[in-house]
């Protein structure tokens, strides 16, 4: 059987390393190319052309932008999102653009091997929590509010709004900066703000 070549694109070092290990481990996958951002990503669809490329959604250059990238320089290669982003929107973007999956971090290796196999078979894998969410938001009429935040989007506001960087965000509900600056991105894109202080200031006016 020929082997699956992978390319895995993650700007957080350890959990890459993780990733490439567990795969390497599974009989018949190889990682081809590893990389950190979007231009990465680029590099690796261009020089290896690997059948699957796993990318995250929130890294340098962005994970959503680095797909149409990987799809026009490897039209065979199947991209499959690996990220901890729950969001409907970015689920339902990465699949606009041409990502044939969407998993979520946490997922085990044998998990992992089940998507990469089923989109390999032309289909798609949506992690089963996202596909539930899917369904919710179909039944609720479609596409979100965009100006309703999550409950955590709400957290972060609150101490936007009291002059917090994303570090000290982070230090306080417990997250990690990264994923305080994914939740950033969704929350300029719902309130229509282009920065951090214009969210701010539209959040005071509504509190």
């Amino acid at each position: 059987m020929t082997a699956i070549t992978i390319g895995v694109v993650d700007d957080h070092p350890l959990f890459r390393e993780g990733v490439t290990r567990s795969l390497s481990e599974i009989s018949g996958f190889i990682v081809v190319g590893e990389g950190a951002s979007s231009d990465d990503a680029a590099m690796i669809a261009s020089d290896n052309h690997p059948d699957i490329m796993l990318l995250d959604v929130s890294m340098p250059g962005g994970g959503l932008s680095a797909i149409s990238d990987v799809l026009a320089r490897s039209p065979t290669t199947k991209v499959l999102m690996l990220t901890v982003s729950e969001e409907v929107d970015t689920l339902l973007g990465a699949l606009q653009r041409g990502a044939m999956g969407y998993v979520l971090k946490g997922v085990g290796s044998r998990g992992l091997a089940e998507a990469i196999q089923t989109v390999l078979r032309g289909s798609r894998y949506i992690s089963p929590t996202m596909s539930a969410k899917v369904m919710e938001n179909s039944l609720n009429g479609g596409a979100s509010d965009k100006s309703s935040l999550t409950p955590r989007e709400r957290e972060v506001m609150d101490l936007v709004a009291q002059g917090l960087s994303n570090k000290h965000i982070g230090l306080r509900l417990s997250l990690q900066e990264k994923t305080v600056k994914h939740h950033m991105t969704q929350i300029l894109s719902k309130l229509g703000a282009s920065n951090r202080t214009e969210a701010a200031l539209q959040w005071r006016e509504r509190r």
